[in-house]
């Protein structure tokens, strides 16, 4: 029991090595699951878990019922329409990428998403070409058929020219890709995501847009030279550009150098006024209408691409399978990964949920479907997701319509971009690579906050850092065991002592960008509710009390006007997870009350809560963001959050790293989770359970 005392406390109890505590204060036995439990839990089935597995399997069963036609399908149509002609040319340019000839980049575009349509749960991601992946898939197929020198003596090969040899590997590569994300995907190990970091991936990206920047040098320069790939590729490259610069085509490098610093602007000025235009300037739609606009090659592309069209499946080529395996796993970490990242993005912001699992059985038949169908392997472009998302998209309605786009493209106008010059397509490709390459900026402040981040630039690096951490720490809930100043878990004892409206939450591990999610998740479980939905919905009922007060829907009595502005937007989800701001509302709102007009909000039944970082021996940068976006979604809903037992230098690392500013300060801070309790209840008095006076004793002394 408990009694604040001033600035001071003291504390009676004798001192306890673990043995004697354990003799006066029994731990309880709990009765824990065994493997065979679990397994016969998990395959028991009944009528609803074959409902939800069916829901589970096709994610498009859950929305569909729900769409709403009035205020979704407009935004999506449009959303379509736009990311449609941006699959267009991204899928022509990337196609260079994967040493293939342009028409297959739009299979890409198409066939993946069809099906992600129906297996996906992300409602914003845009899927299709990526230019790491097709970087990836280039490697393969210029390894086994290369530009210079006789291909690789495999069967199948026989009678086949490049081209389609090429279109073999690769289709085949794709395959077995999209194979290990089925596989993965039935196994339940979506959660090797975490083991990619922010800082890799970002690594990885800005190194790969490096690669693939250099491999374009010799289209934009209008060079003719085999490409290289392997090790020291850049190297090689570089040299091979060098020498043959004497060759340069000036009209392909003039045209270039004008087409990049044209898209550059308008991109530039689509990203400054995207709140005022209704949608992104198509730049690359017109400066390639522009140059088709004079080509005439188009009856003989016309028929050629209808023979594509008619063309039947293929069956993958098992010689190329054996031969591409090794590189195709990669591949398949790699394509989810960055896709998980982006739709992770999208499905917080617009307050929906994915499943890791559900993605990578998505993805894995996607790939597979499309690499029968000759495309390439399929993942997402950020640009494309944000063009998809910032232009009204809701749901995969304007994911299909742009795969819709894509196949009019194929089908009626395709022949007339067949003519595009390789330098206009390798100009298009580097200006897609700027937000990669403008990853470049986070290194000074990596090597200073986070140099094990900064060096770990290889995968094995980075996944024995992590085998030698914990990802999933055993989190817990502690309780006052009482008549002492010891915390427990509130789970192994009787006798304990829980003042109402506090949580005490530990975690027991570092935290990392491998378990920062996890730590979260299980910090929401303990509290019982979800403080970023439960400040979304405040916010949410504030702009609908605004309103009803502006028209006159609810009235109050002997107070002040509501303000008069109309710009808010009652329907928009930008805003929702900022502070709450209660200007233009003339009363004291109470959330633990009924609101008018049968407005619902999750309710919060603590008041403070502390987490006990006694455990926490390291934050890196990306559990440091987490951390602290957490801080402010739960005082942003008016509950306290203090931190106790924090280590010397993780406070040093948090005054590094501007970890505290207006919200976030460090009074919230305590020696020790004791000190904190007795903060809160000289706060928060709970007179049912108070006790005057603590002491330690020890060895007869009372020490205060």
């Amino acid at each position: 029991k408990m009694q604040p005392s001033g600035r001071h406390y003291v504390v009676v109890r004798p001192l306890f090595s673990e043995d004697s505590f354990a003799e006066q204060h029994e731990r309880i036995n709990r009765t824990r699951k065994t493997l065979r439990h679990h397994l016969k839990d998990y395959f028991t089935c009944d009528t609803n878990r074959a409902k939800n597995a069916a829901r589970s399997l096709l994610p498009i069963i859950g929305w569909i019922k729900n769409y709403n036609i009035k205020e979704w399908l407009l935004g999506d149509i449009v959303s379509g329409i736009s990311t449609g002609l941006v699959a267009v040319l991204q899928g022509l340019a990337f196609s260079l990428l994967a040493s293939l000839p342009p028409g297959y980049g739009l299979y890409t575009a198409f066939f993946p998403a069809i099906i992600y349509f129906f297996l996906g749960t992300s409602r914003h991601l845009s899927v299709g070409a990526f230019p790491i992946l097709s970087l990836m898939v280039g490697a393969v197929v210029t390894r086994l058929v290369p530009d210079g020198g006789p291909p690789a003596n495999i069967t199948g090969f026989e009678g086949l020219s490049m081209e389609q040899q090429r279109v073999l590997v690769a289709s085949s590569v794709t395959f077995v890709m999209g194979a290990f994300q089925l596989i993965m995907g039935m196994l339940q190990v979506g959660f090797i995501v975490m083991y990619l970091s922010e800082t890799l991936v970002s690594g990885f990206t800005t190194a790969a847009a490096v690669h693939i920047l250099v491999s374009q040098l010799r289209f934009v320069l209008g060079l003719d030279f085999p490409g290289v790939n392997g090790p020291l590729a850049i190297v090689y490259t570089l040299e091979n550009v060098f020498s043959d610069i004497t060759n340069t085509n000036v009209a392909d490098l003039v045209t270039s150098i004008v087409i990049m610093a044209l898209v550059l602007i308008v991109k530039e000025i689509n990203d400054r006024f995207k709140s005022k235009l209704p949608v992104p300037i198509p730049i690359e739609v017109i400066v390639v209408g522009i140059i088709t606009e004079y080509d005439s090659k188009i009856y003989n592309f016309l028929i050629k691409l209808h023979h594509f069209i008619y063309e039947s499946p293929i069956a993958p080529n098992l010689e190329v399978i054996k031969e591409s395996a090794v590189e195709a796993f990669p591949m398949a970490i790699v394509g989810f990964a960055v896709a998980f990242s982006v739709a992770k993005v999208y499905s917080v912001k617009h307050d929906y949920t994915i499943d890791g699992n559900q993605e990578l059985l998505a993805f894995g038949v996607s790939n597979m479907f499309g690499a029968s169908f000759r495309s390439f392997a399929a993942s997402t472009a950020l640009s494309r997701t944000a063009i998809q998302e910032s232009t009204g998209g809701k749901t995969q309605i304007a994911g299909v319509l742009s795969a819709m786009m894509v196949l009019i493209v194929i089908v009626a106008v395709g022949f007339l971009l067949e003519p595009l010059p390789r330098s206009v397509l390798g100009a298009l490709v580097i200006v897609n690579l700027k937000g990669m390459l403008m990853q470049f900026r986070e290194l000074p402040f990596l090597w200073k906050n986070d140099r094990t981040d900064f060096q770990c630039i290889q995968l094995e690096q980075k996944l024995f850092t992590v085998v030698c951490r914990t990802q999933f720490p055993r989190c817990s809930l502690l309780a006052n065991i009482t008549g002492t100043d010891i915390y427990r878990d509130r789970k192994d004892y009787n006798s304990i002592y829980e003042p109402e409206g506090v949580k005490i939450f530990k975690i027991p591990s570092p935290i990392f960008f491998a378990n920062i999610d996890f730590f979260r998740d299980k910090l929401v479980q303990a509290v019982g509710f979800s403080p970023l939905k439960v400040l979304k919905k405040r916010n949410k009922a504030l702009r609908k009390i605004r309103k009803m007060l502006r028209n006159g829907e609810l009235e109050i009595s002997d107070v002040r006007q509501p303000s008069t502005d109309t710009s808010e937007d009652n329907n928009s989800m930008e805003g929702l997870d900022q502070p709450i701001d209660f200007s233009g509302i003339p009363i004291q709102v109470n959330w633990n009350t009924e609101l008018p007009a049968n407005i619902s909000v999750p309710p919060v039944n603590i008041h403070s809560l502390v987490l006990d970082f006694s455990a926490v021996s390291f934050l890196d940068i990306s559990a440091l963001k987490g951390l602290k976006a957490t801080l402010k979604e739960f005082l942003r809903i008016e509950v306290d959050v203090y931190i106790v037992s924090c280590d010397v230098y993780i406070m040093e690392k948090l005054h590094q790293c501007s970890f505290f500013d207006d919200e976030i300060k460090t009074s919230i801070f305590y020696p020790t989770l004791h000190d904190a309790m007795l903060h809160i209840l000289e706060k928060h008095p709970d007179h049912g359970e108070l006790e005057k006076v603590f002491t330690v004793i020890c060895n007869g002394l009372t020490v205060n």
